[in-house]
């Protein structure tokens, strides 16, 4: 039995979707690559991100191309782009917004106007959003969750498309700031951005140290971007392989009698609702991205370390035996196999 959708999947008007869905995604990794050297796993995760509707977290190096990945996304999407750069001393409102008082000089009346914040975008980069106080970082919440945001009472809606990319520096601690774990939890991925490999680095360098800059274009516009975000969500799943993906978030949580042992041990508290959400609109993306026209077990398989890795919570036991969330979720793919014959 599959999930159903309300579009029949051999409808001429959708395969004419799914083909432009195909002709766009090709179109940006053929931008992206003019800039980007490699990272070809991290190129995936943001661009499955965008037609999820989901916002990113990128952890990484100083000097990964971080900020300049996803400043090259944004030219290929030809969507408005906005960065904020998180400091100590940053107020929400410097995110947000603010209302200011101007004065008509015909009449001397003075009125409240509202200067719409850096938030007011597409893509938004939040670039190293742990150095700055939760305050300032739960400005952030309302933005991901409802696409608005509120000023001294005032509701102001984020006109969509609307995609959060953060980055954090994974090894320097002083002077930062965790993430909550309910800002945590409205991140669709947490993406690893690791070092290239030595000929990676050296196309790097023949790229970025002569006189040629790269010209990217842009391929495709928000409106249509939209449209791939609801072509997303008809993508049909067998309720086999929806299931595959509950057992495996459900898997997470020690409370659950059915968890592993080493779950059990080593993990306070496991992965919510939304994770098996994002689990499976994110493995119907890469169902898409690979021409493919249902969720296959390995879809969901591939997708789980980058949506629970940030949403399981280790305890003492796993830190003194220096043990990090992937290393509880290779076990636990290992313990939770896809059903026979898949």
């Amino acid at each position: 039995m599959a999930i159903s959708v309300t579009t029949p999947l051999d409808s001429a008007e959708l395969k004419g979707r799914i083909e432009r869905f195909q002709q766009v995604q090709d179109g940006i990794l053929r931008e992206v690559r003019k800039v980007i050297v490699g990272l070809d796993d991290v190129l995936e995760q943001i661009l499955i991100g965008l037609f999820v509707g989901g916002h990113c977290l990128i952890t990484g190096m100083p000097g990964t191309a971080k900020t300049l990945m996803v400043r090259t996304i944004a030219q290929t999407l030809g969507l408005v782009f906005k960065r904020i750069q998180f400091t100590p001393d940053l107020m929400p409102s410097d995110i947000t917004g603010t209302d200011i008082i101007e004065e008509d000089p015909a009449t001397g009346r003075r009125t409240w106007t509202f200067v719409p914040g850096p938030i007011f975008a597409n893509v938004l980069l939040a670039d190293e959003i742990n150095r700055t106080p939760p305050k300032t970082q739960s400005a952030l919440l309302e933005a991901m969750q409802e696409l608005s945001c509120t000023v001294r009472g005032h509701h102001y809606r984020i006109p969509p498309p609307f995609f959060v990319l953060a980055t954090q520096n994974p090894i320097e601690l002083e002077g930062t700031y965790p993430l909550p774990e309910a800002q945590l939890d409205r991140f669709l991925f947490n993406t690893l951005l690791d070092y290239l490999s030595p000929e990676e680095e050296l196309k790097v360098i023949q790229l970025t140290t002569t006189t040629e800059t790269a010209q990217v274009e842009a391929v495709t516009n928000a409106e249509e971007i939209l449209d791939f975000q609801r072509l997303v969500r008809m993508v049909p799943i067998a309720e086999s392989v929806a299931r595959h993906a509950i057992d495996l978030v459900r898997a997470t949580r020690p409370s659950n009698g059915a968890a592993p042992e080493f779950v059990k041990k080593y993990v306070n508290f496991g992965a919510s609702v939304r994770a098996a959400q994002f689990l499976v609109l994110s493995a119907k993306v890469r169902a898409l991205m690979r021409h493919r026209y249902h969720v296959t077990y390995e879809d969901i398989r591939a997708m789980v370390k980058p949506v629970l890795r940030h949403r399981i919570l280790l305890n003492f036991h796993a830190e003194s035996d220096r043990l990090k969330p992937d290393d509880i979720l290779e076990r636990l793919l290992e313990a939770v196999p896809a059903p026979r014959g898949a």
